[in-house]
């Protein structure tokens, strides 16, 4: 293991990868580590969602927007836009649905509030919603699409960015457990010294925090504080069929949802396919700490608002069925900048849902804030500081 390093990113997932290659490219020497593999948390249980469509105008939206250019940026980057593989990576735009009058004229005045800041948003009568989906129920009264939504194969892209990063000379130790963060008063601040592991030290003065769903562990171990939760959801994967879904497809409900604090079940129709073949189905949120149970009667759920999405999915069989934790902060806004108390401990953490389609754009933000660069959006409603003392 490297004993010295310029920083230390601790965690594997999207956004630790996406911010050790933007710090690399950077000029920084720059080790990860994490207890597991590549992708073992959350990102090896997201659908690759790279959305603009369920964002209400604001911070997130602005990160997103940018983000969605720098995804296939990043595919330049790293070499990865052949339409033979790669990691799928494609701008297969969404289509966001109501199954009601009014809940679609919510769905409209959001779209046309979108549309004032850069979203590209179409409205869909009936027919033109069959156009695009033609096995979608034709009770459906209309929708919006919009095409600048995109998708990718998130395991297959986290591990094509660490091939990368480590070709451009990053060091990356796996089944490696962060023990302690080391600190010192500094001129008068408590700043980072370095990392202790399981695997041996590493003076460093700088730690991103990118551990997702387990950043409030790390910000502990520095001495400071950090209020991530998990939020655990459910998806349904079916056999490889043939194509029926042409877009990603989900029910206006699901906004509302990802917005919502609420600690109990809710779920919403999302269904879209990939390039296997395979139909994933959601999506389904709760708050039950780290129980990662199966619950049948939440699977039957997503099953049953599938199926009035599509009917023609009751002939589909499904294959298995997979949860995961979402990194979840009370106010739903990532965690991106230097830790309020402990100079040198930076977070991108708390992407929810988001932390795919977020990361290129997260990565950049907190690399131009650690180099003193002008960042290309207004960072402070994702400030660390913005929780006070939570404990």
């Amino acid at each position: 293991m490297k004993r010295t390093a310029d920083a230390v990113i601790v965690g594997a997932g999207i956004v630790g990868v996406t911010t050790a290659l933007a710090l690399t490219n950077a000029g920084f020497k720059v080790v990860i580590v994490d207890r597991g593999s590549v992708a073992n948390g959350t990102t090896g249980s997201g659908e690759g969602n790279i959305l603009v469509s369920d964002k209400e105008p604001g911070a997130e939206l602005e990160l997103a927007m940018r983000s969605r250019d720098g995804w296939f940026e990043l595919a330049l980057d790293v070499g990865d836009l052949d339409e033979s593989g790669g990691f799928e990576l494609e701008a297969k735009g969404g289509v966001v649905v109501s199954r009601s009058e009014d809940g679609l004229l919510h769905l409209l005045k959001l779209a046309q509030e979108q549309s004032k800041v850069g979203i590209d948003t179409r409205a869909l009568s009936p027919s033109e919603l069959l156009e695009l989906e033609p096995n979608i129920s034709k009770e459906i009264p209309g929708g919006v699409w919009y095409p600048q939504d995109a998708q990718c194969q998130p395991m297959l892209a986290a591990a094509k960015i660490m091939r990368v990063f480590r070709s451009r000379g990053g060091e990356f130790h796996r089944d490696t457990a962060v023990r302690k963060i080391r600190t010192q008063a500094i001129e008068g601040d408590l700043s980072v010294t370095g990392v202790e592991t399981d695997q041996g030290d590493i003076s460093t003065p700088l730690v991103v925090n990118a551990t997702g769903t387990w950043a409030g562990d790390i910000a502990k171990m520095a001495r400071s504080s950090l209020p991530i939760a998990p939020r655990r959801g459910f998806i349904l994967v079916s056999v490889p069929a043939p194509h029926l879904i042409f877009h990603k497809v989900y029910d206006a409900d699901y906004v509302a949802n990802v917005a919502s604090g609420a600690a109990e079940l809710q779920s919403s129709a999302v269904v879209e396919g990939t390039r296997s073949g395979t139909i994933l189905i959601g999506a389904s949120r709760e708050r039950v700490g780290f129980n990662s149970d199966l619950n049948v009667a939440i699977l039957r759920q997503l099953a049953a608002q599938a199926i009035e999405l599509f009917p023609i999915l009751a002939t589909v069989q499904l294959l298995r069925a997979y949860s995961g934790f979402r990194p979840f902060a009370p106010d739903h806004l990532p965690v991106i900048g230097e830790d309020a108390t402990v100079k040198g401990l930076w977070h991108n953490v708390g992407h929810e849902g988001a932390g795919i389609g977020l990361s290129p754009a997260s990565a950049q933000l907190i690399v131009e804030m650690i180099t003193g660069q002008k960042t290309f959006m207004n960072p402070s409603a994702f400030s660390p500081g913005r929780f006070g003392n939570h404990e």
